[in-house]
C-alpha cells in the first residue's frame, strides 16, 4: 500500500525544524523513519508534511565528560551500542541498544525517534527511566529539560508540545561497585520487548546501597518498581532477598497491557521472572 500524498522539507537547523513544525500543523519529523514510514504505508498515519531532520549536525554525536553523557537525538542505535564512551560510563545503555531490532534497524534508527514515538515495547524508555535520565527539547519558545519520568504520558504520547523536538538525552553513568542489566522477552516478529526490565544495583560492604528497577512493555508507559527497590535496599543481595524483591514487581503493574501475543497476566509473570534475573546479573556485575 502507498502512503497518502505529503510535502517534504529538509530542515538545516533545529530552529528551522521547529518553525516548520509550527507552520505545518499536521506535519511529522523524519529521522530514521523505521516506525513512521511503515505507519504511513498502512495509512495509520497521514501527515501533511514530513520534516527531515537527518542532516542537522547539532542533533548528532555522543559527548562524555567524566560520568556524564550527552547523546544527540540523531545518534543511531548502532552508534550507541558501539560507543566506547557509552560502554565505559553506562554499559547497560550500550547493551540495550545492541539488542534493538536487527542490523538494518540499528544502523538507521535513532534514540530521539524511538523516545518521541513512545512505543510501550521500546527498549530505551525502560533503561533511561532506571538511569534517571533527562531529555532536552527545543521549540520556537526556547529550550527546556524534561525528566524522563515525566516524559511518557501514554501509548505513543509524550510531554512534547506542539512545535517541539527532542535534541538530546543527558544522564549520569555508574562506575565500580555498581552493576546494570537490561533483559527483555523479545517479540519474535518485531523484536520489541513484550516485557523489558532494567536493574541497576550499587553494592557496598556486601549490602545494596542503591537499587533502581524499571519495567517496560507491560504497561502503556514504563514504570519504576519502587516497592521492589525498597525491599532490596540495605539487604545482602542473596537469592532469597532478590526473589523477595522480584515478587513485588507484579503489584506495581496495576493496568497491564494484553494482546493476542501475551495477556496482561502473562506480562506480569514475565516481569517478575525477568526482574529476578536482571537483579541477579546486576549484583554479579557490581561485585566483579
Amino acid at each position: 500500500m502507498y502512503s497518502a500524498e505529503f510535502d517534504y522539507y529538509r530542515a538545516k537547523s533545529v530552529a528551522e525544524a521547529a518553525s516548520l513544525l509550527r507552520k505545518h500543523k499536521n506535519s511529522r519529523l523524519l529521522a530514521g523513519g523505521h516506525s513512521l514510514l511503515p505507519a504511513m504505508r498502512l495509512r495509520l498515519a497521514s501527515p501533511s508534511a514530513l520534516i527531515d531532520i537527518g542532516g542537522i549536525q547539532a542533533l548528532a554525536g555522543i559527548k562524555a565528560k567524566g560520568q556524564s553523557l550527552e547523546i544527540g537525538a540523531l545518534a543511531t542505535h548502532g552508534e550507541i551500542a558501539a560507543s566506547a564512551a557509552v560502554r565505559k560510563v553506562c554499559p547497560i545503555l550500550a547493551e540495550a541498544a545492541g539488542e534493538i531490532g536487527d542490523v538494518q534497524v540499528r544502523n538507521r534508527g535513532t534514540i530521539g525517534g524511538s523516545l518521541a514515538h513512545a512505543d510501550p515495547g521500546a527498549d530505551y524508555p525502560t533503561v533511561l527511566l532506571a538511569l534517571d535520565a533527562t531529555l532536552s527539547a527545543a521549540g520556537q519558545k526556547g529550550k527546556r529539560q524534561i525528566p524522563v519520568e515525566k516524559f511518557f504520558r501514554d501509548i505513543f504520547t509524550t510531554a512534547l508540545k506542539a512545535g517541539e523536538l527532542l535534541t538530546s538525552v543527558r544522564l549520569t553513568g555508574y562506575g565500580a561497585g555498581t552493576g546494570g542489566c537490561y533483559l527483555k522477552h523479545r517479540h519474535p516478529a518485531s523484536s520489541f520487548a513484550v516485557v523489558g526490565v532494567a536493574a541497576i544495583v550499587e553494592v557496598e560492604d556486601g549490602k545494596c546501597q542503591s537499587v533502581r528497577v524499571a519495567v517496560g512493555g507491560a504497561t502503556s508507559c514504563p514504570i519504576r518498581a519502587t516497592a521492589a527497590e525498597k525491599s532490596l535496599t540495605g539487604q545482602r543481595p542473596d537469592a532469597g532477598s532478590i526473589a523477595s524483591a522480584a515478587s513485588k514487581i507484579a503489584d506495581a503493574i496495576t493496568e497491564p497491557i494484553g494482546d493476542l501475543y501475551a495477556s496482561g497476566e502473562y506480562r506480569r509473570h514475565l516481569a517478575t521472572v525477568l526482574a529476578r534475573r536482571a537483579l541477579t546479573t546486576a549484583v554479579a556485575k557490581a561485585r566483579s
